[in-house]
């Protein structure tokens, strides 16, 4: 890869933007190779938490389009998407839980794509900001539907209809980021939650519920995600995970999960179906 690198290493896999002496600046080359990696991380059974941070002292100050615009082409087989979407979107659609780890600037693409990550630690000089209403653009990373689920509507309204640069402080009191850190400590605490996660969770429910807290919220009624509840707990008591999750809390020791992400999925899950 040449603007991202991928490791992996008991369990977590660290994905960075890796473009440090140009401020991570947001590339087509490096939304293409974010995908890959998060497809790498998504189907590797023993990647159980992916890190998103972004190398040197900023995380993304938005698009680099200084080797030249955006190829719009499409083929007649497929539908062009923009840059920032080819990420955030497989991150949406992720199995494992991803965690962003989000220093200096965070700005355009640099606060689109870590919206669909289910944790977003900030550091105290973070920097965020929806600024395309400032050069002439539209939002990017299907952020008009991710942020007003995370924010509400009227300050996702304030933030991306005046474009304005706010700060970590206000990005934590509206939700947008769960925690504050350090600037050299913020990776750190990523990869600490991380083993938290890997200790405490099994695998194959995280999976499932990430993508309902997605797919239900939207629904006018709760009948059809009662309908998929039941179904899934009326499979638990042969779901081998249960018994584990069951019993090492009784026996008051750690769980050792032996389902495994994606081959484990209950096929039924309506978002599997084609």
């Amino acid at each position: 890869m040449e603007h991202v690198s991928y490791a992996v290493s008991d369990g977590v896999a660290t994905v960075t933007l890796n473009r440090p002496e140009a401020r991570n600046g947001y590339t087509v080359t490096m939304a293409n190779e974010l995908a890959t990696a998060f497809d790498e991380a998504d189907g590797d059974q023993a990647v159980r938490v992916v890190v998103l941070t972004g190398a040197g002292n900023d995380f993304c100050v938005g698009a680099d389009l200084s080797s030249g615009g955006l190829d719009v082409s499409a083929d007649s087989e497929r539908e062009w998407h923009e840059p920032a979407g080819r990420c955030s979107m497989r991150i949406f659609a992720m199995n494992k839980p991803v965690i962003a780890a989000i220093q200096g600037a965070a700005v355009g693409a640099g606060s689109t794509i870590i919206l669909p990550a289910d944790f977003r630690l900030a550091a105290t000089d973070a920097r965020f900001g929806f600024v395309f209403s400032r050069r002439g653009l539209y939002p990017e990373g299907a952020s008009t539907w991710f942020l007003p689920r995370l924010v509400g509507l009227g300050r996702a309204m304030d933030w991306m209809v005046s474009g304005r640069v706010f700060d970590a402080d206000e990005a934590l009191a509206a939700g947008m980021v769960s925690a504050l850190h350090e600037p050299d400590e913020v990776l750190d605490k990523a990869y600490e939650l991380a083993r938290e996660l890997i200790r405490t969770t099994a695998p194959v429910s995280v999976a499932v519920i990430r993508q309902m807290l997605y797919r239900a919220a939207p629904l006018d009624s709760p009948f059809p995600v009662r309908s998929l509840d039941s179904r899934l707990i009326a499979g638990s008591a042969s779901n081998p995970d249960t018994v584990e999750g069951i019993m090492s809390f009784l026996q008051r020791r750690d769980p050792q999960w032996t389902q495994k992400v994606p081959d484990d999925l209950p096929d039924y899950l309506p978002w599997l179906r084609k």
